[in-house]
């Protein structure tokens, strides 16, 4: 039986997530105004919801792949492309201030997975080992 073929689904279910969240995130930022009319708050709340979309993008990554830096590089890659994708929508405007806070919010989004799924785990992870040195 090839090997390849076998794990497919378990890869497409950790994988799908990623895509699906990509998409809503590409949604969202396909609306050319979101301005709830909170005046100062408006900001805010909006900055908020960046950092929390790269923050949940990058802990579905890290669950897909198990690696931190790759969760970190595409989530940062995919800003880029969001931002870039906002230059072509009417009232919308890219801004590398954005990208900076959809990676701060991507670095949230792993501390909190790195603190779920525990620090012995985690350093595993980080290394790319499947098993503790000291087992």
């Amino acid at each position: 039986m090839d090997r390849g073929i076998y794990h497919a689904p378990v890869s497409l279910s950790r994988w799908l997530p990623v895509a699906v969240w990509m998409g809503v995130i590409f949604a969202f930022s396909a609306v050319p105004s979101l301005s709830s009319g909170l005046g100062g708050w408006d900001l805010v709340l909006r900055k908020c919801a960046h950092m929390t979309e790269y923050a949940i993008l990058a802990a579905l990554v890290v669950r897909a792949s198990g690696s931190y830096a790759l969760g970190f590089a595409l989530a940062v890659a995919y800003a880029c492309t969001d931002e870039f994708h906002q230059t072509f929508v009417r009232g919308r405007h890219g801004s590398p201030v954005d990208v900076c806070i959809d990676a701060a919010g991507a670095l949230i989004g792993l501390g909190v997975c790195s603190k779920a799924i525990g620090r012995d785990r985690a350093r595993r992870l980080w290394r790319g080992r499947s098993r503790s040195p000291r087992a």
